[in-house]
């Protein structure tokens, strides 16, 4: 029985009184719990024809362990973890286990916020104010959360990274090859750094990251050591076509490791190229003429559309016009290939919309603290 008292409890600032979370936390204890029993019913199933000598069930269950909590995009869930006894084994370990899947022995948190942890990162939000954003989202009590953690997580995703750095691409093939070089300013760092990417569409049309690594600027020696890395891992079968920007050292050194795939000029960067290079007062007009060109229905359309766009700028913008010809043959090799491949083989927006969101980090929080940090920062993204 309760002792009477006359002590008002003050609600605390950090305080939420929040209803619908109580209701919420309540029902996912009462479905974990639920979960566990029944995979500790289908264990004790499957092992029923396991028998001591005088028939009785070698296996049973015996109650739960300690409670603890697992954290959860909720907050933290507290469970007991169900156990079975092994009544037939004749040492410590020989004994048969009853492990859940759900909630492996060492569980500390969902797989969700394993990856939230980068995902809030990249978003702009700075390694020391981890702690105050997550409890913003997850609670005051959320465990596992520390700055320590945070720094363990960092390490894992490094070593991710050697083990993909280092993987066997003997088995892949890719028709088509999108490259590009993003550069981040690491405010440690004098200068930015570049960070070479490669992404390859199979034949089947799903896209991979292919290769990456950090290089100085987009020189021809850069692009090289990647491009020989990749090969060296068993991509020793040329892509059809390979999508990118103007950086002449990146197809200098597609030329010398594959020197039979297809050279594709991104039309973004083209446009934007061309477009430079006259007055704002023309810039509209001239990028409904370019589209007409990389929107063609044909390559003999396209050629044609080209014909006018010389006529009509050639005199007056000269440097426009022949910022356009000089690479013709390139931008329109995406006529080649599968019509329903050309929204993809115009552009290097494979690689530009993924690295969209890690320019805005970057932004955000005015660099990663090294290039080291931006590469994995990167790569977990």
């Amino acid at each position: 029985m309760e002792t009477p008292t006359n002590v008002v409890r003050l609600r605390h600032p950090e305080d939420t009184d929040d209803p619908l979370t109580e209701v919420l936390h309540s029902g996912a204890r009462r479905l974990l719990a639920q979960a566990v029993e029944l995979e500790a019913e289908a264990f004790l199933s499957a092992m029923q024809d396991l028998r001591l000598p005088d028939g009785r069930a070698w296996l049973v269950r015996q109650g739960h362990g300690p409670e603890r909590a697992i954290q959860t995009g909720i907050g933290p869930v507290p469970f007991a973890r169900a156990r079975v006894r092994d009544r037939g084994a004749s040492g410590f370990e020989d004994r048969v286990r009853f492990t859940s899947t759900l909630l492996p022995k060492w569980a500390r948190r969902t797989h969700s916020l394993d990856a939230l942890l980068p995902v809030v990162y990249l978003r702009g939000i700075s390694t020391g104010d981890f702690q105050e954003a997550l409890a913003a989202l997850l609670g005051r009590d959320a465990p596992n959360l520390s700055l320590a953690v945070i720094a363990g997580l960092t390490a894992t995703w490094a070593d991710e990274y050697a083990r993909w750095q280092g993987r066997d691409l003997s088995g892949r093939r890719y028709a088509y090859l999108w490259a590009d070089g993003v550069y981040l300013q690491a405010r440690v760092e004098e200068q930015a750094e570049c960070m070479l990417v490669l992404i390859g569409a199979t034949p089947e049309g799903r896209k991979e990251l292919v290769g990456f690594q950090v290089g100085v600027r987009e020189s021809a020696q850069s692009w090289r050591e990647l491009l020989v890395d990749v090969k060296r891992r068993g991509q020793s079968i040329a892509p059809e076509v390979a999508v990118g920007d103007g950086a002449l050292g990146y197809w200098r050194a597609l030329d010398e490791i594959f020197p039979g795939t297809a050279h594709q000029r991104c039309w973004v960067h083209k446009a934007a190229n061309v477009i430079d290079k006259v007055p704002r007062s023309a810039q509209t007009a001239m990028k409904a003429d370019l589209r007409e060109i990389y929107g063609a229905p044909t390559r003999t359309a396209a050629e044609a559309a080209l014909a006018v766009f010389i006529e009509k700028y050639g005199a007056k913008y000269a440097r426009a016009a022949d910022c356009l010809t000089k690479d013709r043959e390139a931008l329109l090799a995406f006529f080649d290939f599968p019509a329903e491949h050309w929204d993809h083989l115009r552009s290097s927006n494979p690689i530009e919309s993924v690295f969209a969101t890690v320019r805005h980090r970057t932004v955000r929080t005015k660099g990663a603290l090294s290039s080291t940090t931006a590469k994995l920062m990167v790569f977990s993204w």
